[in-house]
């Protein structure tokens, strides 16, 4: 009997590291991507937003060898640089811990990476140009936009939010399949800040955001000195793409005028720094952003969807990726255990990693709200001094924020139940002193592990 072989449907990060712990098990992939081998020709541009990679991400790579190499190229971000109308800015550590930080990464270069670390392995064979344009969840066989027919001991659907293998689950492949697509308002654009004369023209080792009550801004920076600028805006309303595209911004009366007055107005004190950002605005597609949710996500031991296929979500706590990879990890180590028993394996995963990708993408969601609006509101600004504060006394504690991206043992699930109630109980803290400094530490830890104790 031959070895075991997977079909992998989708070749991007999780599907490209989803390949390399397979065959580190002996297992044989064949991967199949629609799109053409990006080693090989340029990324379409405008849809690259930035990846933050942290702990739970970093763990998996460290599985397959490839945390130092990436790290090398990454560059560290300790907090939130928040930009404030009036171009004041101000920082936001995201620990008070050393050496908790997230890494900013180009998803192009990790992508890459992924793809060449998985051809070293013996039995992992790339097919670029190849779209799955259907499954059979009876036959457990893959359709491809080429007339191919494709069919493993199994197959794992990586190929993102639009999925052919989910919608074949959907639609009468999977009896009571559950879904749900959840847009938000607003949409995103990506602009860029090239290199400054000395290198970074901002500070490289922040997150930086221009909260702008119901829209913002973000940058975070590239290994080569530039930085890659997301504008999160409505496409309808006051302050939306739709008003600067139809030049009825401040009453502009064209497009380019528009967009010029709104740059001005919202985000002066980097405008200098953005010289392509007419054409970066004009030239790059306008992106949506949506939370998917699903399930059962696998067709008995035929098929089995992780990833984005899985659980999309919007990308404001920063752990699209780092979810996808903990997914990775996950069904690893339950191969490990079940081995290729893979009905066993796929519903034993499903039922561990549910709660959790749920959890997280409620938290992203949430996420942008905090982003855009509270960041720059003073009762926030005293309840993160606050946790800093905590975190730099007592090493039992942990903001939210920490528990989610620096606690890879703590099942998102966990982290978002005990961070919300203790956000909460802190805000309220928080709003009944003018000056945190002179709140009892001691007495303020007691009360939080008293709530974590109930």
């Amino acid at each position: 009997m031959g070895k075991e072989k997977v079909v992998i449907v989708g070749a991007g990060l999780s599907g490209s590291l989803l390949a390399i712990y397979l065959a580190k098990r002996g297992i044989e992939c064949d991967v199949y991507e629609a799109r053409s081998d990006m080693r090989k020709v340029a990324m379409s541009a405008g849809r690259s937003i930035n990846l933050a990679l942290s702990d739970r991400g970093i763990l998996a790579l460290s599985e397959v060898g490839m945390d130092a190499y990436m790290l090398a190229e990454a560059v560290p971000m300790h907090g939130r640089m928040i930009h404030a109308l009036d171009g004041s800015t101000k920082l936001l550590p995201y620990s008070g811990r050393q050496g908790e930080y997230i890494n900013s990464v180009s998803r192009g270069g990790l992508n890459i990476a992924l793809l060449n670390e998985a051809e070293r392995h013996e039995g992992v064979r790339f097919h670029f140009g190849e779209e799955c344009v259907g499954f059979d969840c009876a036959t457990g066989e893959a359709k491809m936009g080429s007339g191919k027919v494709v069919k493993g001991d199994t197959l794992i659907a990586t190929d993102g939010a639009g999925s052919a293998v989910r919608n074949a689950m959907l639609h009468g492949g999977v009896p009571r399949f559950n879904f749900s697509q959840r847009w938000l308002d607003h949409g995103y654009k990506e602009l860029h800040i090239p290199p400054g004369p000395d290198g970074f023209a901002m500070e490289k080792n922040a997150l930086h955001i221009w909260p702008r009550d119901k829209f913002m801004m973000i940058a975070l920076a590239n290994y080569d000195g530039s930085f890659t600028c997301t504008l999160f805006v409505a496409h309808k309303g006051a302050n939306s793409f739709d008003e600067i595209d139809s030049g009825r911004y401040g009453g502009a009366g064209d497009r380019e005028a528009a967009l010029d007055a709104f740059m001005r107005d919202n985000f002066a004190d980097v405008l200098g720094l953005m010289p392509g950002y007419r054409t970066d605005f004009f030239g790059n597609p306008t992106g949506n952003l949506g939370t998917v949710k699903c399930f059962p996500w696998n067709a008995g031991g035929r098929a089995l969807l992780i990833g984005d296929s899985a659980h999309a979500i919007v990308p404001f706590y920063g752990q699209g990726m780092n979810c996808s990879f903990e997914d990775c990890r996950v069904l690893d180590k339950l191969i490990g255990v079940h081995g290729t028993d893979w009905a066993s394996v796929f519903e034993k995963y499903s039922e561990a990693r549910k709660v959790n990708t749920d959890a997280i993408a409620d938290l992203a969601e949430e996420n942008f709200y905090e982003m855009r609006d509270a960041v720059a509101d003073p009762l926030f600004v005293k309840k993160r001094e606050l946790e800093t504060r905590l975190e730099q006394t007592f090493e039992g504690y942990f903001s939210k924020y920490s528990m989610v991206t620096f606690r890879e043992d703590l099942p998102y699930s966990v982290a978002r139940r005990m961070g919300n109630a203790q956000d909460a109980m802190l805000m309220d803290l928080c709003a009944g002193v003018d000056d945190v400094s002179k709140l009892d530490l001691a007495e303020v830890m007691r009360r939080v592990d008293a709530l974590h104790s109930n």
